[in-house]
């Protein structure tokens, strides 16, 4: 029996298919071999063309660059007898008519205990400068779902030790949270306070389509050296091709997920989830996607929750992966498709404000504008009406802000805008919180419930 047949062999095929299978492997058996080698026949943007080859989508194939050296690139797509292929690196020497030899390998990174305390680039190299780390061993960045019966419930509160957070927008150990903030508003700052405070296990940063600066600066300054000892830095920055950006973001769910399957609690931290979508839409956009929403190709809007998925709680209580992914939103622009897509994926979001920025007060959590889509479940009921009432006055007090401000409000006329008044100074002093002062969870819901209380 040759190899082809034992392959055959080997799969079940359904009865009602079975009288068919002679016939597919004469016709396989008497077919023409495939052309291993290819030619690139056009460049347009990032994207190589190359055409007398065959390889899958997703796999890796090396082009000839100059005499016996080869660059990497990956086929996300193909259309009649031509392979779409996007570098995974720099092309510089890339002539016409360049060889093209496709391989049977994917997209795979080397995982094990020895990640924890380093930092790696998209493909997997060291940028810490310690030598190559060489795992246990390696698995594929797609992943495998989860059957959602299978999943644990979320009912553990997960201390972050920010006290707005912890008090009012309780996450669970296994939710995934989005942090949506224009520029300058101190996401950075709010992603590093978790990182230092909350009660992890192993924390994994992906820091995916940051300027170059900011990852020093967040490894060194925010994240610091204890940290890091317990951390693994995936870096992809703005000027890494678009594919690995893709990866960079995968890489660091990969990683996460070894860790959650051996039992441990993971917190994903991914900034962002907007960069991970434009890298998307420009490999969508460069193989002929047509755009659907402002710009946004349709396969943006079904990768962001097939990676959000990845991330959860896991089977049967071993491991949970508790997620925040910073979205981006244009001109603070809370309805920016790619935002609205991950509010609508996530169970739960932060929205930090601007003006509260501006103001000084930090961190800028917009209480009325954040939810937990699980605060029910995981407070109890005397945390839940203290949570009910500080948000009530905190209302209050912002839709008559206007009018207190420039004195048209006569105390006496609303008594609930009189408590509201009187509230508001210790409710901001509640929400101010140092970058380098760490709330446990126990202690901001009793500081809480003392303030509504009283």
């Amino acid at each position: 029996m040759t190899a082809m047949e034992q392959s055959h062999e080997e799969i079940p095929v359904p009865g009602a298919w079975r009288a068919r299978l002679p016939q597919w492997r004469q016709r396989i058996q008497g077919a023409a071999p495939l052309r291993v080698e290819g030619r690139i026949t056009r460049i347009v943007g990032l994207t190589l063309e190359a055409a007398g080859c065959v390889a899958a989508v997703g796999s890796r194939c090396l082009v000839e660059t100059a005499p016996g050296e080869y660059a990497e690139a990956e086929v996300v797509g193909f259309s009649d007898s031509k392979l779409f292929l996007m570098p995974v690196g720099e092309m510089r020497g890339l002539m016409p008519n360049a060889l093209v030899i496709p391989s049977q390998r994917v997209c795979e990174i080397e995982v094990g205990e020895g990640m924890l305390g380093r930092v790696f680039d998209a493909a997997g190299a060291p940028l810490d400068g310690k030598p190559a780390f060489r795992g246990s061993r390696r698995v594929g960045l797609n992943g495998r779902p989860i059957n959602p019966m299978q999943r644990s419930p979320i009912d553990t509160p997960l201390d972050v030790g920010i006290t707005a957070v912890n008090a009012l927008l309780t996450v669970g150990r296994g939710q995934r949270i989005g942090l949506f903030a224009g520029s300058g508003l101190g996401k950075s700052v709010l992603l590093g306070m978790m990182t230092r405070f909350t009660s992890a296990d192993v924390t994994v940063v992906g820091l995916i389509g940051e300027r170059g600066r900011e990852v020093r600066e967040f490894i060194v300054n925010i994240l610091g050296p204890q940290g890091l000892t317990r951390a693994v830095v995936v870096v992809a920055p703005a000027d890494a091709p678009p594919l690995l950006r893709l990866h960079g973001a995968m890489m660091a769910t990969t990683i996460a997920e070894y860790f959650r399957d051996t039992g441990r609690h993971v917190l994903l931290l991914m900034d962002s989830l907007t960069r991970y979508a434009q890298a998307q839409r420009e490999i969508g956009l460069a193989i002929g996607e047509l755009p659907a929403t402002k710009g946004y190709p349709p396969s943006v809007f079904a990768r962001i929750p097939q990676l959000v998925e990845r991330a959860g709680a896991g089977i049967n209580g071993k491991g949970s992966i508790t997620a925040f992914y910073t979205v981006l939103a244009e001109g603070d622009d809370q309805n920016d498709p790619v935002a609205d897509a991950a509010r609508a994926t996530l169970d739960g979001h932060i929205v930090l404000s601007r003006r509260l920025a501006d103001s000084g007060h930090y961190p800028a959590i917009d209480i009325e504008a954040s939810v937990s889509r699980l605060f029910t479940e995981l407070a109890d009921r005397e945390h839940s009406a203290a949570a009910r009432k500080l948000r009530a006055a905190y209302s209050i007090y912002e839709h008559n802000r206007d009018l207190i401000n420039i004195g048209a409000y006569q105390a006496g006329s609303d008594p609930a805008i009189d408590a509201a008044i009187g509230l508001h100074p210790r409710i901001l002093e509640f929400l101010r919180q140092d970058m380098r002062q760490c709330v446990a969870y126990r202690e901001s819901k009793e500081r809480l419930i003392t303030l509504m209380n009283a």
